[in-house]
């Protein structure tokens, strides 16, 4: 039996070997750590669907945030837990509200960290939507208005990147425009541009509290059968002037990533969500899988897919990994 002069196992023969030769890289930069603030003193509260992540007060945000600056791992995204809700979300644009004082709180401890927030109203509203409802449905134009306020509140609190991920047409447009015209036009938006209606989402609505009231989003998040409506959606948002375009799960949509990372050339975010956490965390507290290898290769899969940053909340735990 004769081989071919080419034999692939030689470059797999030592770990050394490996390393020279791997192609893709994970690293603690590429890493973005989810954090829910909750209105209140002395609040820690495990999620029971997300295991080791918790609905905190902000003084343990503080704290969880020196810890995840000490790995390394250079930004966190904040989602907010109000004391109260209403049909408007007015928590989510007062300049007093639970995400403004947790940016201020961070920023005025750990300077150095990059703060990035999540601009939506489904946190913030008593129906759970993420806009203003008329006629059973969210009217898209009446909600970019209080988006945009909160995009600037935000970034008057001090928020270094605005991240919009209620997925209604224009709001990218919306929150540019009264950014540049507040003086904030250094202020980058990370949009989540292909957002889809995905059942991944099941344990972080328990996080933050923003399960509908009625009805679902299948009006406005995408469909998850849909391949070229993401070019569409990923076109609109470079048009509208997003600085870095997202994708929303990640592990279902690894070819969604490649697609877009193939047609445009803005940063890449994979957004790693709760249910694919979850599963991992089940599965390990089981025994069935190695939750330290199947982590880190869920995560490296998302790399070789065409992402330039992952937002998941086994960031903690990857950056203990990576820093070994």
């Amino acid at each position: 039996m004769f081989f071919p002069e080419y034999r692939a196992r030689r470059l797999r023969r030592n770990d050394t070997m490996r390393r020279m030769v791997r192609e893709t890289h994970l690293r603690v930069d590429d890493l973005i750590y989810p954090m829910f603030s909750a209105f209140g003193k002395n609040i820690k509260k495990e999620i029971v669907s997300m295991p080791g992540i918790f609905q905190q007060s902000i003084e343990h945000i503080v704290a969880e945030a020196r810890e995840v600056h000490a790995l390394g791992i250079p930004a966190v995204i904040l989602f907010g837990i109000p004391e109260t809700k209403d049909a408007v979300g007015q928590d989510a644009y007062s300049e007093t509200g639970i995400i403004q004082e947790t940016i201020r709180a961070i920023k005025a401890a750990v300077p150095e960290l990059t703060v990035i927030t999540d601009v939506c109203l489904c946190e913030y509203t008593d129906h759970g939507h993420c806009g203003v409802i008329k006629n059973g449905d969210v009217d898209n134009d009446a909600t970019l208005q209080l988006l945009a306020a909160e995009a600037l509140s935000h970034a008057r609190a001090g928020a270094d990147i605005v991240a919009p991920s209620d997925m209604m047409d224009g709001r990218v447009a919306a929150i540019r425009e009264i950014l540049d015209a507040n003086d904030f036009s250094h202020i980058p938006i990370m949009s989540y541009a292909v957002k889809y209606a995905s059942a991944y989402y099941g344990p972080f609505r328990d996080a933050a509290e923003s399960t509908p009231q009625f009805g679902d989003r299948r009006s406005y998040q995408m469909d998850p059968a849909n391949r070229r409506e993401a070019f569409r959606e990923a076109a609109l948002d470079v048009q509208e002037c997003a600085d870095f375009l997202m994708v929303k799960p990640a592990l279902a949509y690894l070819d969604i990533l490649r697609d877009i990372k193939e047609r445009f050339d803005l940063p890449l975010v994979a957004y790693n969500v709760s249910g694919e956490y979850s599963m991992i965390k089940a599965a390990a507290a089981k025994g069935w899988i190695d939750e330290e290898r199947v982590m880190m290769e869920t995560l490296l899969g998302m790399k070789r897919a065409g992402a330039d940053l992952i937002i998941t909340y086994h960031a903690k735990d990857a950056a203990k990994v990576l820093n070994r």
